[in-house]
Formats: structure tokens, C-alpha cells, sequence
């Protein structure tokens, strides 16, 4: 049986486990910022995952399942993920960018037939991992293990996740300071970052201390700029989810518990999907 939400939230290691997973996720973007970037923002995330399990779902035999911008801003504007205009200027980044790629050299605008290149399964192949593992530390599970004993498990996996995704209250109605970091750009890795660093003795707190002092070191480490980063921290100050334990600048920056509260929501949604999706994969797989 998958792991409910409630579940994985309320384990006891699922702070440490999520923590790890953190860094995990910290480590892929400083490899690879520019592939990092594209899950920068929920929307960005939402956008990715469309095109994913797009280019999965194909059918190589049938032109009608290839990815195009057409498709592609359907399925997103279908889900209400973003704007027409949002999505197509998100597909000529990753084209611009070598994330996805042209099949063939002439096409026809929006029907011009698309696919993810193989740098970018490959590096999303480390998120999969992550997730895997976070879920089998929690269980004791060996999910990762059947993944990598499987080389084709990810073209039904994914899809699977996406659904899961675009479906999740959870993931897709956060609490408000999560809703605020989010729309940020490298906002998740902002996060990640911030709760990578707590003392897992200290979440009883109300304001729980993190690793964090100075926010232009932390601005530069995510290549955003430092007043952007410093106008997000304010409002999140202004609302009281975050702010110093002492001097700004010169002490440790704080969450609230209810921050730390939403964040943990949202990684045990994300991580329930996951689950759900695996098993759905593993019996897919079963009976064909």
C-alpha cells in the first residue's frame, strides 16, 4: 500500500528523510542550474512535468501523440496551470536551451513535433531518485531498487506523477508563506535550502533557527538578486514566517512553526503522489 500523506507528515524520521532529499535536490541545482531552473517556481515545476510526461506518452508510431506546442499549451491551459502565452514562451526557453529539442529540422509552427533531450531525462532521473529514496528511508521500503533493476520504469512512472501532480490539493494549494516563496524564482531551492539547515531538536519551537545569516551570500549562492531575494524575505517577515534571532545580517534567520508546518505539507503530498504513482507504474507494468 502507497503511503498517505498523513502518514509520511506524521513519521518520525520524515523531517531528517525529507532533509536529505533536500540536499539531494540543492546538490542537482548547483550541477545544473540552468536544467535546475525549470522546477524554479510551482509554475515552472507544473510546466515541466507537463511537457515530461508528454514526451513519454508518445507514441513514435502515431504523429497524432507527438509532443507540439499546440498540445503542450492545451494540456496546460486544460489543468490551469498558466496562460497561453506563459506556456509557449516556457517551451522556446527549453528549446533555446537545449532542455528539449526539434525531432526533425523543418515543421510546420506549433505542430512542429518536439522531444525532452537526453541531459534533461537524465538529470530529472536524479529527482526520481531522490524522492525513491526519501520514500524507502521512511518504510524501509526498496522502491529505488526495483526502479533502477527496471531501465524502463520512468516512461510510465512520470506520467503517473504528473497526473498526481496537476490532481494534488495538497501540492497545488499551499499555506500562505509557502504561496509566497513558490512564485520566487529558485523559490523551492529557497526553501530546501532553509530547511535543510534546521536542528530536527528544534521544531518544537515556534520560531525554529536555521543555517542562514548573510542574505547576499545566500542571493549569490542562487544567482538571484539580492534586493529581489531581500523584497520576498520581508514579506515573509511581514507575516511573520520567518525573520533574525538577533542583528540581520549578523545571527541565524528563523522559520515559524507554521512555515516549517506548510513546507512538510507539501513535501508529504509530493512524496504521497510518488508513492501512488510507483505502485500504479509497478502495475502497469504487471499487466502488459
Amino acid at each position: 500500500m502507497p503511503l498517505s500523506a498523513a502518514e509520511i507528515a506524521h513519521h518520525p524520521a520524515a523531517l531528517r528523510c525529507i532533509q536529505e532529499q533536500a540536499r539531494a535536490l540543492i546538490h542537482i541545482y548547483e550541477t545544473s542550474p540552468r536544467l535546475a531552473a525549470v522546477f524554479a517556481t510551482q509554475q515552472r515545476w507544473l510546466l515541466g512535468h507537463v511537457g515530461l510526461a508528454l514526451h513519454f506518452r508518445r507514441d513514435p508510431n502515431d504523429r497524432r501523440t507527438e509532443m507540439t506546442m499546440a498540445r503542450f499549451i492545451e494540456v496546460v491551459r486544460r489543468h490551469s496551470v498558466a496562460s497561453r502565452n506563459t506556456a509557449e514562451a516556457f517551451v522556446k526557453e527549453m528549446l533555446r536551451y537545449n532542455i528539449a529539442e526539434y525531432i526533425s529540422a523543418s515543421g510546420d509552427g506549433r505542430a512542429h513535433p518536439m522531444r525532452v533531450t537526453e541531459g534533461t531525462i537524465e538529470t530529472f532521473t536524479g529527482w526520481i531518485h531522490a524522492h525513491l529514496r526519501t520514500l524507502d528511508r521512511i518504510d524501509g521500503g526498496n522502491r529505488l531498487t526495483t526502479f533502477l533493476d527496471r531501465p524502463g520504469m520512468l516512461s510510465r512512472l512520470q506520467p503517473l506523477i504528473a497526473d498526481g501532480l496537476l490532481a494534488s490539493d495538497g501540492v497545488r494549494e499551499p499555506g500562505r508563506t509557502f504561496s509566497l516563496f513558490i512564485w520566487l524564482n529558485n523559490g523551492g531551492i529557497v526553501m530546501d535550502w532553509l530547511m535543510s539547515g534546521i536542528d530536527p531538536e528544534d521544531v518544537h519551537l515556534d520560531r525554529i533557527p536555521t543555517s542562514v545569516i548573510s542574505v547576499s551570500e545566500f542571493a549569490h549562492w542562487l544567482k538571484l538578486s539580492r534586493t529581489h531575494l531581500a523584497r520576498k524575505l520581508n514579506d515573509g517577515e511581514a507575516l511573520g514566517s520567518i525573520g533574525w534571532v538577533g542583528q540581520r545580517g549578523h545571527s541565524v534567520m528563523w522559520v515559524s512553526r507554521q512555515f516549517f508546518d506548510e513546507y512538510m505539507a507539501v513535501q508529504a503530498s509530493k512524496l504521497a503522489v510518488v508513492d501512488l504513482a510507483f505502485e500504479d507504474s509497478l502495475s502497469q507494468a504487471d499487466e502488459s
